[in-house]
């Protein structure tokens, strides 16, 4: 079972849209935040949330409904900088992010994307994909080699984080 909270907003931040989003549970929120994208990349989404929660026991899920993308982060606790993986829904497809050590682990498959100093990225084309051995591999070292550790006593939780006003559209134009 997850348990859901809404995390306090910091004073002079805009964390949700409108009265009508204090009032919903975590779990609402999130899934209207999903509801956004198109039917095929909603599924994905869900079904990607749902084989990570089950995989990354005693994570907190952290969610961010950012002006690029919906961001789901799994870390130890509360804090964003301890996360250690992230989905972030696209318009058009679902990516997992590694976001620890990721110039770390070993990539023989050469499957992890992007140049910058810390994170990298794998597009996942189908929730299937995280049963792939070398993407189960390099979880398996990113787990390893994550600092603080999970924590898979601790109860999961639903963490949303923020949701900005201005965002671009969910929905690929026709």
């Amino acid at each position: 079972m997850i348990a859901c909270r809404m995390r306090q907003p910091d004073k002079g931040k805009r964390h949700e849209r409108g009265s009508a989003m204090k009032n919903l549970t975590p779990q609402h929120q999130l899934d209207g935040f999903i509801d956004k994208f198109t039917p095929d990349i909603a599924a994905q989404a869900r079904a990607l949330i749902a084989a990570m929660s089950s995989r990354l026991p005693g994570s907190s899920v952290l969610v961010y409904d950012n002006y690029n993308a919906l961001a789901i982060g799994f870390a130890p606790g509360e804090r964003t900088s301890d996360a250690i993986f992230s989905l972030a829904v696209f318009p058009r497809w679902v990516s997992l992010f590694f976001l620890k050590n990721a110039l770390a682990l070993e990539d023989p498959a050469d499957l992890l994307k992007g140049s910058g100093s810390v994170v990298r990225h794998i597009v996942l084309k189908t929730p299937d994909m995280l049963d792939l051995p070398p993407i189960k591999k390099l979880m398996k070292q990113a787990l390893r080699l994550a600092d603080p550790p999970l924590d898979p006593v601790q109860p999961m939780q639903l963490i949303i984080k923020s949701s900005s006003a201005k965002q671009r559209p969910r929905r690929p134009a026709c």
